[in-house]
């Protein structure tokens, strides 16, 4: 079976712009988070898709699928999300796992909640790449050169602008290879390791890449938000 995972369990704000987590923030005419999930909704291959959300604000999320989602509401699970992202993940694990029980070829795409302008193909493409692969991670190539500072005063590095790649969302697993990687980990490692592909990748286990887009942008600061709200045609943000 194949799971979506919208991740929205955070409950800070960068942008000091309202009370509310950022994935709650109207972009147009409805939430971030709305047009993240009517994205996953597009997408047939998912028999369920899980959104993780912080306890506090459950009960908020219901209210707005029972607003926006109303005629699919049914192909939609919230769960409370843990302390970070990958605890989030493995909450939605675990109810996948209650629900519909465990199966070594079960696949989970999961994204995050305030990247809202992903694609039907990037999503089908994860999909697809998850199935054969086992894992895969969106990305785009990197348009800048990166400096490495290990000290924050001086260049430590500067790598090969054509070896890099901007990560993006989504990253998708076969549970079971995602299962076998978390759970091998040190609880240190576990602090530390807080993208899910990189739990993968500190323990040699392939990753395939799938290529993104430039728009499939993360909406974290002001400056985002505002460029947002432009893609969308919203308000501007003073």
């Amino acid at each position: 079976m194949i799971f979506g995972a919208i991740l929205a369990g955070g409950v800070g704000s960068r942008m000091n712009i309202a009370d509310v987590p950022k994935q709650f923030l109207p972009l147009g005419n409805k939430p971030i988070v709305i047009h993240t999930l009517e994205k996953f909704m597009l997408c047939t291959s998912f028999d369920k898709v899980y959104v993780g959300v912080h306890p506090s604000w459950i009960s908020h999320m219901e209210d707005l699928i029972d607003k926006y989602i109303n005629s699919k509401a049914e192909k939609v699970c919230i769960v409370p999300g843990g302390e970070d992202r990958n605890s989030t993940i493995f909450n939605i694990v675990k109810s996948i796992e209650e629900d519909y029980g465990e199966n070594e070829e079960d696949i989970i795409v999961t994204h995050d909640a305030v990247r809202p302008f992903v694609t039907l193909r990037i999503i089908n493409d994860n999909i697809d790449a998850a199935l054969k692969y086992g894992a895969c991670d969106t990305v785009i190539p990197a348009t800048d050169t990166i400096v490495e500072s290990k000290n924050g005063i001086s260049i430590t590095n500067i790598p090969i602008r054509s070896h890099m790649y901007q990560g993006q969302t989504p990253q998708s697993f076969k549970i079971a290879k995602l299962k076998k990687a978390y759970y091998d980990l040190s609880d240190e490692e576990k602090d530390i390791l807080t993208d899910a592909c990189n739990i993968l990748v500190k323990r040699k286990m392939y990753v395939h890449l799938v290529m993104g887009d430039a728009a499939n942008m993360k909406i974290t600061t002001v400056n985002d938000y505002k460029v947002a709200q432009a893609m969308v045609g919203g308000m501007a943000i003073d």
